[in-house]
């Protein structure tokens, strides 16, 4: 359930990535003090009443940098070190097409 409610007036940017079951969200958000911050939202549909349920992040310019580093860090550990062998580049073939068709 999502606690937060936005108009798109501030929001300043959007992406979508189509993950399978989920589909993830980055927005920039503008405040009312001309300031910016990111929020990531992960959407996933229920199948029992096709409803969509939402777990939101906010992600505030000072955490930048250290999220991404530890974003970057955790998952270079899992392909590096616990999945070496796994084709983590066989789920990239339809990224692109499927951004095509969304933005026809």
């Amino acid at each position: 359930m999502e606690d937060y409610k936005y108009n798109d007036q501030d929001r300043v940017f959007s992406k979508r990535v189509k993950a399978g079951k989920r589909t993830y969200f980055f927005d920039v958000r503008e405040t009312k003090n001309n300031d910016y911050y990111v929020t990531i939202t992960e959407s996933k549909k229920k199948f029992d009443d096709q409803t969509f349920v939402k777990q939101k992040i906010f992600l505030y310019k000072e955490d930048f940098n250290k999220f991404v580093e530890a974003l970057n860090e955790t998952v270079g550990f899992v392909k590096k070190e616990l999945l070496p062998e796994y084709n983590f580049d066989e789920f990239t073939r339809n990224s692109n097409s499927d951004e095509e068709n969304s933005e026809s």
